[in-house]
């Protein structure tokens, strides 16, 4: 069968002898294989197409353990007028049904966040554009002030860039305005006892949980909310809510005879 890679063009050009040469070296294919590979490693013939006017490739299903999917592809090639194909090349060749190893990733691309673990050394990249220079100003003012009027300094402070990727990531994760958490609940951190502002320029969007019973210790929106905001009404009545309350007055004491 024609490859779809073949044009009009090829197919004129070439000659019906030729052709016939080319896809009739099925079992020189087959034989090529054997003494490579092994009898055992081929399975059923898959067909053959063309690669241009003079050379074809013969497929063959691979059958090799850790190999399910995967062909032989063995391109044979000739002149006109040659009585015989000559083999050109064995390989193996991943089908559509392959097993495939997922692409390749460089390393610092794969690490993800929560990957760090105890004794783990992760370096930020060259020229990460969420920190600049500590002898730079920050342009949070209210951190650039303070930094001036003590003298001292990091070596490296978060940029603009860096405070502002941080605020969308903080704003669109768990605990966020948009988490469900949130959204089941009218009451917000801004007022909430427990909600403890950042310092700086952050400061204005988030704070710290301190509340343990609800995100304590995490970086939360001031829109975010919870059911443990510290002005939440105690609940009404008293005793288990599962059951009705019932008067113990109104029991009738009968004395045994």
């Amino acid at each position: 069968m024609d490859s779809v890679t073949d044009t009009a063009a090829d197919v004129a050009h070439r000659p019906a002898d030729l052709e016939a040469v080319l896809m009739g070296a099925v079992e020189q294919a087959r034989a090529a294989l054997t003494e490579f590979s092994g009898h055992d490693t081929i399975g059923e013939y898959l067909g053959a197409s063309f690669e241009d006017p003079t050379s074809a490739t013969h497929r063959f299903l691979a059958d090799m353990p850790g190999y399910r999917g995967w062909q032989w592809a063995v391109v044979v090639a000739a002149y006109p007028g040659a009585e015989q194909a000559t083999i050109s090349e064995l390989v193996l060749v991943p089908g559509p049904t392959a097993l495939l190893a997922p692409k390749w990733v460089p390393w610092h691309e794969r690490v993800r966040p929560g990957d760090l673990g105890p004794g783990d050394l992760l370096a930020p990249p060259r020229e990460d554009p969420r920190l600049v220079p500590g002898y730079l100003a920050s342009g949070d003012p209210q951190v650039d002030d303070v930094a001036a009027e003590v003298g001292f300094g990091r070596r490296q402070v978060l940029s603009q860039f860096g405070r502002i990727d941080a605020a969308q990531r903080w704003h669109d994760g768990d605990f966020g305005p948009g988490s469900a958490m949130a959204r089941s609940t009218k009451r917000v951190c801004r007022d909430c006892g427990f909600y403890v502002p950042l310092s700086g320029s952050l400061g204005v969007m988030f704070g710290v949980c301190a509340n343990e019973m609800s995100a304590d210790g995490h970086v939360v929106d001031s829109e975010y909310g919870c059911g443990a905001h510290s002005d939440t009404p105690a609940p009404q009545g008293s005793g288990s809510p599962l059951y009705d309350p019932y008067d113990d007055g109104v029991v009738e004491v009968a004395e045994n005879d």
